[in-house]
């Protein structure tokens, strides 16, 4: 039982990990294969361009249906891979919690 639960908190991190790693991959295929709409993501219309804006204005890009009308499977396959690892990571420390309360 112990390796069960250490096993879904690891799987848990490396879920969350994935997704930190897939939002980096996915502004370098846009900054490569796309420069021209990276160009829209990382200059602000207005003020002074900086890390925090450029992140924020990624997020929405990412959340909007304009990354997969770009209809690039890599480009499609990090943002899924950003989109359900948070919840395969959440779903693996619930039960981890689960375990750890059920079975004292």
């Amino acid at each position: 039982m112990i390796i069960l639960y250490l096993t879904l908190l690891v799987a848990g991190v490396i879920a969350f990990a994935l997704s930190y790693v897939a939002q980096f991959r996915l502004a370098r295929l846009m900054r490569e294969r796309y420069p021209q709409h990276w160009k829209i993501i990382a200059e602000p219309e207005s003020g002074k361009a900086s890390g925090f804006r450029t992140w924020v204005r990624m997020q929405h890009a990412m959340r909007s249906p304009a990354m997969p009308a770009l209809d690039d499977s890599s480009i499609n396959q990090w943002l899924r891979l950003w989109r359900y690892s948070p919840w395969f990571g959440w779903l693996c420390w619930l039960a981890a919690l689960a375990m750890r309360l059920l079975l004292r």
